[in-house]
């Protein structure tokens, strides 16, 4: 793609990426996709906003001297240093050796333990602005929205802010960078929930004061580091933001998350029995094989649903470990004040129940009825197994 103006005097200079399988070397984008938004200033003095990830670089530079000679960049304001902002950020100082950094405190000494970078940096604090003719730009800190270094910067005539990682979404560019002009906006909006329960979750509280802190200040256009730009409705995406920060309260949707794993069928079957019983309950319900499902995909329902039952047979005399797996992914989410039930099949001793209250004792989730079963389940198990699942129904309805 070409360099796209968002506003007179400001581009959209990103990449897509369609080809990493794992975003952070971690979460499934296969499928996907993901951008790497970066933002073009051309005024007296030239700024970018963040950069890319280290690949495409000659597509990336091709955009920026579509605009101005790339060697005479006079700033790179440095929101963020994960390295799917900064990953070009060694090639172009070769280019633009003169070039100006500007971050945080904590991103002048990130950029030394990154890049053995240590001179033409300018710090800039909460407030701070930085005149480059016609536009200022505006500094406001947001430690952990999602590393201690982050900030947002704020272009005063436009209303824009850059937005970093906040307001962020998975999903490659698919010709419309805009809001207004996505064909596909449920598409975006299902993988910015993904997004935020794989990346932000864990930083919710600094995500609701960054929105706290950010609420008088009039914003025309939010232009975050991945997904699209808002610019119709740019209160969508952070009132969905502030929604999902505010799961981490336990104050979520009324739904179950259930989550199995089955060996040689025997869970399984008292799984259909489960859900049977709350479907009958009227509570929605999402299934998933552990086993077959990366947890980037489960985690959204976790965090977002009320309840979560758990389906998993014992495995030396421990959880079934793709189900173990989901767990302390939670729990590393610190997914919180959950409304938990149990079932599972073991062969001659038990122990997934106890592994799996272990692992998510942190977390505060009360756990109501379990069934645990030898072998196959019996008519009288399956019968229980579906009183389980009515039970936590009426559970999560009550909360609702």
């Amino acid at each position: 793609m070409t360099a796209i103006q968002i506003k007179e005097g400001v581009y959209w200079i990103g990449v897509n990426d369609r080809t990493t399988d794992l975003f952070e070397g971690l979460w499934p984008i296969t499928q996907e996709g993901v951008s790497y938004n970066s933002y073009f200033i051309d005024d007296e003095k030239t700024a970018i906003i963040d950069l890319t990830k280290s690949f495409k670089g000659d597509e990336y530079f091709d955009q920026i001297n579509e605009l101005t000679d790339l060697s005479q960049i006079d700033y790179v304001v440095v929101n963020h240093m994960e390295p799917d902002h900064s990953g070009l950020l060694r090639t172009l100082r070769r280019i633009a050796p003169h070039v100006t950094l500007v971050g945080s405190e904590k991103t002048r000494q990130m950029l030394e333990d990154f890049f053995s970078i240590k001179e033409n940096i300018k710090v800039v604090k909460e407030g701070d602005t930085l005149n480059l003719g016609k536009r200022t730009l505006k500094f406001f800190s947001t430690p952990f929205v999602h590393w201690p270094e982050t900030i947002m910067t704020y272009e005063t005539s436009h209303r824009i802010l850059f937005s970093c990682d906040a307001f962020g979404s998975y999903g490659a560019i698919g010709g419309a960078i805009f809001d207004d002009e996505c064909k596909n906006f449920e598409f975006y909006k299902k993988e910015a929930l993904r997004y935020y329960s794989n990346i932000v979750a864990s930083f919710s509280a600094p995500v609701l004061k960054a929105i706290e802190k950010l609420q008088d200040v009039p914003v025309e256009v939010i232009a975050p580091s991945h997904g699209l730009i808002w610019r119709k409705d740019p209160g969508q995406i952070v009132s969905l933001y502030k929604k999902w920060a505010e799961y981490a309260s336990g104050e979520t949707e009324p739904g179950i998350s259930l989550i199995y794993g089955s060996m040689y069928g025997n869970t399984e079957l008292a799984l259909n029995a489960v859900a049977q019983g709350i479907s009958q309950r009227g509570v929605p319900v999402q299934i998933f094989d552990a086993a077959r499902t990366h947890v980037s995909y489960i985690l959204p329902s976790i965090w977002t649903q009320k309840g979560v039952m758990v389906g998993a047979p014992t495995y030396e005399v421990s959880l079934f470990p793709p189900v173990a797996g989901v767990m302390h992914m939670a729990a590393l989410k610190h997914i919180r004040y959950k409304k938990g039930a149990y079932f599972g099949s073991y062969g001659w001793s038990g122990g997934a129940l106890r592994n799996l209250k272990k692992i998510v004792e942190p977390l505060k989730w009360e756990w109501l009825e379990t069934l645990e079963f030898v072998g196959s389940p019996t008519k009288e198990d399956l019968h229980q197994a579906e009183k389980l699942g009515e039970k936590l129904a009426e559970a999560v309805q009550k909360e609702s």
